[in-house]
């Protein structure tokens, strides 16, 4: 019997952790290639920062328009404050399959259920969504993974400062972002072999 890599032993605390990986995030997509609600889903998530209850609120004729550098603003469920919703080249090219073998319907959720009814998918759902593709890495995995991944994959690749992230993840202060992305002592120990 296989056990599950990335669920939290019983009692201790829930953090779940960003794909830190973009091998991890490509072997993902790939698994996800003939899903395509849940390849955008997965690709909207890590490529937004935004809260998976704000994606899940989108609808198709939100976004069926934007093209790569278009934004839509959205108010964020949690905090009450703006922030945008943008779409890049990747996002665009998934979406534009997404419309083509789904053939939504502009008020249909984006991410809708497949109960028949116009529901949007829930984030237990997708929790359970995010660790069946997450199941053969080790960690904890799960809906503030995504958000967590753009940060981790911003910062790391892309060298994105802790203040614009969390500027991003509308964060009263870049301390919260930096707790937020999980950033462990041997990282900030390692800037001590620097050389001045």
């Amino acid at each position: 019997m296989r056990t599950n890599q990335n669920h939290p032993k019983k009692g201790s605390t829930i953090t779940v952790e960003p794909i830190r990986q973009l091998k991890d995030i490509n072997r993902i997509k790939k698994q996800l290639k003939d899903k395509p609600r849940d390849l955008l889903l997965f690709s909207l998530g890590i490529n937004n920062g935004l809260r998976i209850g704000d994606l899940l609120k989108l609808k198709v004729e939100d976004v069926k328009a934007l093209q790569p550098g278009d934004t839509f603003t959205i108010t964020e469920q949690k905090t009450k404050k703006s922030n945008v919703v943008m779409i890049n080249k990747e996002v665009r090219r998934i979406l534009a399959v997404y419309l083509d073998e789904l053939k939504p319907n502009d008020g249909d959720y984006l991410f809708k259920s497949r109960n028949g009814l116009n529901q949007h998918l829930n984030k237990s759902y997708v929790n359970a969504l995010i660790k069946k593709w997450t199941n053969s890495m080790k960690g904890n995995y799960g809906t503030h993974s995504l958000r967590k991944t753009f940060g981790f994959i911003q910062r790391k690749k892309f060298g994105v400062s802790f203040e614009i992230l969390c500027k991003r993840f509308n964060h009263s202060n870049p301390a919260i972002t930096m707790r937020y992305l999980g950033i462990e002592d041997k990282e900030v120990n390692g800037i001590l072999l620097n050389q001045i």
